[in-house]
């Protein structure tokens, strides 16, 4: 006997369905989501199968935040249920929601939901038993608060240049050093007007550039100079506007230092969690402990993926084929679906690799000479889909990168 479990989850209940695999429903009830009710859906569970010879068996959920993390990893790990063969799916809503569009006249309920996702269950077409381990779920948390925290860090820079376009409106065009680096955001942070910056003599701003960078400037005295023709250029502004203007930049710098702060924190995390895990990508040349971990936290046992294509399916490292009639596109967008922490974390780990690894850079290059815009970010998008039949490869054979070893790449 086959017997499939639909769960609708919410933040107070989670609605029950249970079908054979003809589709007949054997029960329906609703438990709360809470350690109790988790107890005593298992058992509900136990003593369906109690006394039937079952050789399917499976649980499947959509992914909902948090509220469908606990029940799935409490079902997941379950000794009772895993002496059953019991599989967890935490599955995109998306498929679910397509999926439900084949019952055109079904309503819109939560027991029904639970009905659907159970019906999903029987039709098959599972991608993969998305539910991890803990270790992986430890990592996972750590690299996902990081995405978080650079994507917070990339729109501070942003509202940071927006202000600084106010403050000095040609900055960016005359001065060609990172505004970013400690010694410009000391400058600004230090809240020198422009008349003052502009007074200032080439030597003490050359010295104050100095000092501030840590001596890491091999021409001070240029970058002074054309921080003064920056200054002398740009528009003027009212005392009472260039004060305010002074005060969003010193607070934005103080947020992105913090910002960062709290990267290099996560990062320390990561890589001592990283030192009891066993594995592989760590070892090819530019990809580092933290880039390695947001991978594997998201991909998880290797073994739940078919081959190398689902986990570029999975990352969202496809493009969509559009024809019609005799027609085929050339320029097709990238594919807005899949895991978005996969994808980021691949795409920075193939734009590090690529100038470690001579094959990926020239790769990289090929792709990037093959068209006329959007050049970086295809080419990048094309190494990262490269990168992941090594990342396959790897982790699936147990293997070492070693360059001049012949890897199905």
């Amino acid at each position: 006997m086959k017997l499939f479990v639909g769960l609708d989850v919410s933040s107070f209940d989670i609605k029950v369905c249970f079908l054979d695999g003809e589709g007949e429903k054997l029960r329906s009830f609703t438990v709360s989501n809470d350690l109790p009710g988790a107890t005593k859906l298992r058992d509900a569970i136990i003593e369906c199968a109690a006394g039937r010879d079952i050789y399917t068996l499976r649980i499947g959920l959509e992914s909902t935040s948090v509220y469908s993390f606990h029940p799935s990893m409490f079902l997941h790990n379950d000794a009772s249920l895993k002496s059953l063969g019991t599989e967890v799916f935490v599955m995109n809503p998306k498929q679910i929601a397509n999926f439900k569009k084949s019952y055109s006249d079904m309503d819109k309920t939560d027991e029904i939901d639970a009905f659907v996702i159970a019906d999903y269950l029987r039709f098959g077409r599972l991608p993969m038993s998305v539910v991890k381990e803990s270790q992986y779920v430890a990592l996972q948390q750590l690299t996902r608060s990081r995405y978080q925290l650079i994507h917070q860090v990339t729109k501070e820079k942003q509202h940071f240049l927006q202000h600084l376009s106010f403050k000095c409106n040609t900055f960016k065009e005359e001065v060609d050093s990172s505004v970013f680096g400690n010694a410009m955001m000391e400058l600004f942070f230090e809240k020198f007007s422009l008349e003052e910056l502009a007074q200032m003599s080439i030597e003490d701003l050359a010295a104050f550039l100095q000092e501030k960078g840590k001596n890491r400037f091999g021409d001070p005295e240029c970058v002074a100079k054309s921080i003064q023709k920056a200054v002398r250029s740009s528009y003027r502004l009212d005392k009472v506007v260039e004060d305010s203007i002074d005060i969003i930049l010193g607070t934005t710098i103080e947020v992105i230092r913090t910002l960062h702060k709290q990267v290099k924190e996560i990062d320390k995390a990561i890589e001592r969690l990283m030192a009891g895990l066993t594995q592989t990508l760590v070892t090819i040349p530019g990809i580092g402990p933290v880039f390695t971990a947001g991978i594997i936290a998201e991909i998880g046992q290797i073994e739940r993926f078919d081959d190398e294509t689902k986990i570029a399916k999975y990352a969202g490292l496809y493009w969509r084929k559009h024809q019609s009639g005799r027609f085929t596109a050339d320029d097709t967008s990238l594919s807005r679906n899949g895991n978005q922490y996969l994808r980021y974390y691949l795409v920075e780990a193939a734009n590090s690799v690529r100038r470690h690894v001579p094959e990926y850079q020239d790769y990289y290059a090929k792709k990037y000479k093959e068209v006329p815009k959007h050049q970086h970010k295809r080419a990048l998008v094309l190494t990262a889909r490269k990168l992941v039949r090594l990342v396959d490869a790897l982790l699936r054979n147990h293997q070492v990168y070693t360059p001049k070893r012949s890897v199905n790449i």
